[in-house]
């Protein structure tokens, strides 16, 4: 097993890719916090982990609140006899869909932005101390391809994905004269509740049915087919193993070719 004995944290674990990348990383040997929001769907992912003989600890938290990202490090610590080896960064919103620049509320680009950067930057304060005292980590964020390019109709969103590019780059920079790898995972469109959301929300904009906006999106794509939340998980898996030891400050799309 590429990751027997280490022990992970993965913000967002309830649902979707969050889930996956989860039971991944479990599948192959690591222990896990699981932290959202929603505690009785952590608590059914964490099901799944402990059916793999492997350790789940679910805390909720909301990562864009510094307390409780504090303390739900620090139960991780006490959980895992002080050590954490592995943090994936996955919990974000995203915020108005199918809306020009001019008619987006200021409130919600704020929380877009806070959630998506701020949830990002707090699990990594709080978890950088303890690879820097242990010399050795690997940190995962979940972008997107929205954060690679220019996403019409989506200012909140993609500006708050090029900031989670900023964040791996830079804070791969610091940590890594202590031994620790910060990347990014970018994912187009995922197959999940979310992505049947984005097409629901964009086919009522539009005036055309939600086969149609789902069909647009696998026509863009070069391998004309969606992105699964295990084909992210797997690309975690790789980043969060040593399979990428010299690897940091790089962000990989996995998006069925939609950034090509």
């Amino acid at each position: 097993m590429k990751l027997d004995g280490k022990k992970a944290i993965v913000t967002g674990a309830a649902k979707g890719m969050g889930a996956a990348i989860t039971t991944t990383l479990a599948r192959e040997g690591a222990d896990v916090v699981l932290t959202a929001r929603e505690s009785d769907a952590l608590e059914r992912v964490a099901g799944e982990v402990r059916a793999m003989g492997r350790a789940a600890h679910v805390v909720t938290c909301d990562v864009t609140d510094e307390t409780q990202v504090a303390a739900m490090v620090n139960h991780a610590l006490d959980a895992f006899g002080g050590r954490i080896d592995i943090l994936v960064n996955v919990a974000g919103v995203t915020g108005p869909i199918e809306t020009p620049v001019q008619d987006i509320a200021i409130a919600d680009f704020d929380d877009v932005v806070t959630a998506n950067e701020r949830g990002t930057f707090l699990p990594i304060k709080h978890v950088v101390p303890t690879m820097i005292a242990q010399r050795s980590g690997k940190i995962v964020n979940i972008g997107g391809t929205s954060g690679l390019r220019g996403y019409a109709m989506r200012t909140a969103y993609s500006a708050s994905k090029w900031a989670v590019r900023g964040i791996t780059r830079t804070v791969a920079l610091e940590v890594g004269k202590y031994n620790i790898n910060v990347n990014a995972v970018c994912p187009g469109i995922v197959e999940t509740p979310r992505m049947q959301k984005l097409c629901e929300e964009k086919a009522r904009v539009r005036g055309w049915t939600v086969d149609e906006v789902y069909d647009e999106y696998v026509e863009e794509m070069a391998l004309k087919r969606v992105t699964t939340p295990g084909d992210v998980a797997n690309a975690v898996l790789f980043m969060a193993s040593e399979d990428s030891r010299q690897i940091t400050g790089q962000a990989i799309t996995v998006d069925g070719g939609w950034d090509v």
